[in-house]
């Protein structure tokens, strides 16, 4: 059973219970009715009708959920599922949300969300696997952490000098942060999904007697950040990560600034140089290294 998104135009509202629905097996065990208003300024008509929906998803295993409630994920044609809405007032204007979460690898989880208008009785179709411009996805990587032997050979390929700022999305114990700012960087900045790994990274931070210089946020790399103060970036975070950031540091950067990255590349945007280094422990590892020049920044 699904409910209806709350929504208001002129301050005329319609009241739509939310009845049992959908088509096949996949609806959600548990859920609870509410009201939801329309945005529509006309008064309801009275006839009550089903909207059908068609969601496709990114890939089979996808978690959907449909405002907020969790669905079941058919044994036949994962992909595209198949649901139907409450009874609901034929000609109003409803919005659903859809949230699709996903794992392409074992260190990424992905969350895309859309939101779709119709009008009561229309079949709604919602694409999940293209990305909108407008909702940023979230992403949550697990952190690992990088030898710091490998570190040093980071921050030795961004040419880190007297006066840098470094900036690091992820920095998880703040090993990076530290290595940049005992190499000469004025500050080092770093952004933090996981609690726990700020505190630590803080912790390393004072053992280090650096805390003057740098700083680690509680936040989402990816949302609401400024990184044109940063003179270098170091990153360890996933190519979908990175797809997801590149847009982000073409905006703001300035030309000048060196990307490190280990191993992971920034799309299409062909590194100005990579290298293998061996680390101590006998692996080898891929590093790259972007210079930001107008010519070169990434196409958003």
């Amino acid at each position: 059973m699904f409910t209806l998104r709350h929504a208001r135009l002129a301050g005329l509202t319609a009241v739509a219970v939310a009845a049992a629905g959908l088509l096949g097996a996949y609806a959600p065990a548990t859920a609870q009715d509410k009201k939801a208003t329309t945005k529509e300024a006309q008064p309801a008509a009275g006839k009550k009708v089903k909207s059908k929906l068609k969601v496709t998803v990114p890939q089979d295993d996808t978690e959907l959920k449909i405002e907020g409630k969790d669905t079941k994920t058919p044994d036949k044609n994962p992909a595209v599922r198949e649901f139907e809405t409450p009874e609901i007032d034929a000609g109003k204007l409803y919005e659903y949300t859809f949230s699709a979460t996903w794992r392409p690898n074992n260190y990424t989880v992905l969350t895309r969300t859309k939101t779709v208008e119709f009008k009561g009785g229309d079949d709604v179709v919602a694409d999940l696997t293209k990305v909108d411009p407008k909702v940023q996805d979230k992403a949550v990587i697990r952190w690992v952490p990088t030898p710091d032997d490998v570190v040093a050979e980071m921050v030795k390929l961004a040419g880190v000098k007297d006066g840098d700022v470094v900036y690091e999305p992820g920095p998880g114990d703040g090993r990076v942060l530290i290595a940049g700012v005992k190499a000469g960087a004025k500050k080092a900045v770093g952004i933090e999904l996981d609690g726990k790994k700020v505190l630590e990274a803080k912790d390393n931070v004072k053992k280090a007697g650096l805390e003057k210089q740098i700083t680690v946020i509680e936040g989402d790399a990816l949302k609401d950040r400024d990184y044109s103060e940063a003179s270098v970036v170091f990153l360890y975070m996933g190519n979908e990560f990175n797809n997801l950031l590149r847009p982000i540091l073409a905006r703001q950067l300035k030309p000048g600034t060196r990307i490190v990255s280990h191993r992971f590349i920034l799309g299409d945007w062909a590194p100005d140089r990579s290298i293998t280094v061996m680390g101590a422990d006998g692996d080898e590892y891929r590093l790259h290294l972007w210079v930001v020049k107008d010519a070169k920044k990434p196409k958003e």
